[in-house]
């Protein structure tokens, strides 16, 4: 499976952002895809995740509250909508799957990975 990330940008903190992840090349009904960041000199950090054929989502406790992940089946599309943006919320986002039916928040547990799109916040 092919992923394409979209949507990041340079915005002010309190602004929102939706970022996007486009997938093609098979059905995703037994995948679990999901988002993760990685800031300058930091670790790649999970962010998020959705099972595709429920729609379960998962979080990082960092994040809840402030970002929503959603899936749109008839697009293929996933879709990160963060709101109230901190600098801290600075990095490359990247979109992640898997075949799993089970949720992951390990990098090593997900085989498929798009470009990263840049979100940058300042204060």
């Amino acid at each position: 499976v092919q992923l394409q990330a979209s949507g990041g940008g340079l915005v002010q903190a309190g602004e929102s952002l939706r970022l996007f992840c486009a997938a093609s090349g098979r059905s995703l009904n037994n995948y679990v895809m999901a988002w993760f960041r990685q800031a300058p000199e930091k670790e790649r950090e999970f962010v998020a995740a959705v099972r595709w054929y429920d729609g379960g989502t998962e979080y990082a406790e960092s994040v809840l509250g402030r970002f929503t992940i959603s899936h749109n089946n008839a697009k293929n599309t996933v879709a990160l909508q963060i709101v109230n943006l901190k600098p801290e919320d600075t990095a490359a986002y990247y979109c992640a799957a898997s075949v799993r039916w089970t949720m992951a928040t390990a990098p090593s547990d997900y085989r498929y990975w798009g470009q990263g799109t840049l979100v940058t916040v300042s204060s």
